[in-house]
Parts: structure tokens; sequence; C-alpha cells
């Protein structure tokens, strides 16, 4: 079992928050502290993230559902949870709820893709840090995941700063196969199988994964709900109040 960094905090109906590609479980600070005034909330960092273990070797996202599910089952005593995921956390929760639909009782899935039909951008990203390394992507990346108002606020240029050191702080090899997992995605067929309730949250101003992505995920899973929140790629720290309220009044509506 691979072992995963974990923070809990609060007390009452829990919560799990899947983290984006080359963050951790700090990227949730701002809504974990708004989730915990009235639940668990159960935070991790992937595998080969953060605090986690480093585990060598190719990965698929249908892996990183599973150290979720094993988490999940370990830590929420046979409870359901709600999964809230961004990003890469947003691919695992479509992995997981298809996989494991009786350790969920909600699914978020935000900022996020089931497929991509073009791999090739994420080929040269994978080329740029074999060859440079992980700095080499760091300022374009964290320049996507912030809309450039909120970059430009005080609160703004902390934030980014904090991005871009955990994101510096990814092993390289580890962020390629990271890299490669996300890229060799497709949950379009499976997507239609998902039975448990979903919530998608898409970003007006994301170019990482444009509106359009989250519109196609929640057209696909059956009942499935759509939300838009302004901001750009990482909306749960450009807008970690927003963010929170939108699963606090989506959970509250079933």
């Amino acid at each position: 079992m691979t072992r995963l960094n974990l923070v809990r905090e609060g007390n009452g109906p829990i919560v799990v928050l899947s983290h984006a590609l080359g963050c951790d479980l700090r990227m949730w600070d701002g809504v974990a502290a708004q989730l915990a005034r009235a639940h668990t909330v159960l935070r991790y960092d992937h595998r080969n993230h953060g605090a986690s273990e480093r585990v060598p070797g190719a990965l698929r996202i249908e892996t990183l559902a599973q150290d979720a599910a094993e988490l999940i089952q370990r830590e929420a005593g046979g409870e359901p949870v709600h999964f809230v995921g961004l990003s890469m956390g947003g691919m695992t929760a479509q992995a997981l709820a298809v996989r494991h639909p009786e350790l969920l009782r909600t699914v978020t899935i935000a900022n996020s893709s089931a497929h991509y039909p073009d791999q090739a951008p994420w080929r040269a990203r994978a080329e740029t840090v074999a060859a440079r390394g992980v700095a080499a992507i760091a300022p374009g990346a964290v320049s996507r995941w912030l809309t450039p108002a909120f970059a430009a606020t005080p609160e703004g240029q902390v934030a980014a700063q904090q991005l871009q050191a955990v994101l510096l702080a990814n092993d390289p090899q580890a962020y390629i196969e990271s890299c490669n997992a996300v890229a060799a995605i497709d949950f379009r067929d499976s997507n239609r199988r998902i039975a448990v309730p979903t919530l998608v949250i898409g970003g007006l101003q994301d170019e990482a994964t444009p509106f359009a992505m989250s519109e196609a995920i929640a057209a696909a899973i059956p009942n499935a709900r759509l939300a838009s929140i302004d901001a750009a790629h990482v909306s749960a720290v450009e807008r970690p109040v927003e963010f929170a309220q939108l699963l606090i009044d989506y959970w509250r509506s079933l």
C-alpha cells in the first residue's frame, strides 16, 4: 500500500480533497478552512507529490484512483465520502466514481478533462522537463493556474509564489510520469456509467482545461450538475470561499 501524506481537520460528514498535477495538499488551504467548520476534511498528497511516497515507474490515473479508494477505506470507517478533485484530482475522481461508487456520497470534478485528443503538448512538456528540469516549465504553468488580475494582487502574488515553490519541489521523472498519465486519459465512455451524484465545476477563465471540457464531462455523466466559477485553472486557490460554497450548496440540494 502506497504511503500517502494526509491532513485531517474538522468534524462532520467526510470530505476528501484531491489536488492538481504538480501541487500538493496545501493547494486546498482556503477551501479546507471553509469546509472544516462543518465537515471532516481529509486532504492528501498524491503518490510522487508532496510528502507522499515516491513510487518509480509508469503511472496511470486509475492507480491514483486506487490509492484514493484505499485511503477512504482506511480513514473513513465505512462512511461514504464527498470526493472533490481538481485537475488531475478531477481525473482521479472520474476513475474512482466508476470503480468504487460504494465509497462515495458525491463526487466533484473541477477544472478537469475526460480526454485529450491532442497529446502533443503533454509530450512536449515531458520532453522539456527531461531536458531542462521542472524549472523550465514552472513559470508558464503557474501563469495558467491563476488569472492575471488575481496574480497582480498581494494575495495572488503570495499564492503564485507558493504554487511555484511546490511545483519546483517535484521530482522531474515523477512529474514526467504524472504528465504521461494525464495525457493518456479517456473517460468519455466510462463517465456514462457513473451513478454517483456528480457536480462539475468549470473555470470561465481556465486556459488549461477550458470550460468546454467541463461541459463535456457534465453532458456525459447522468444527472450531473454543471457550475461555473470566474477563475483560471486552480480555482480553489483563486476563489476558495466561492469554491467551497458551490460544494456546500450542491450537497444541501440533494
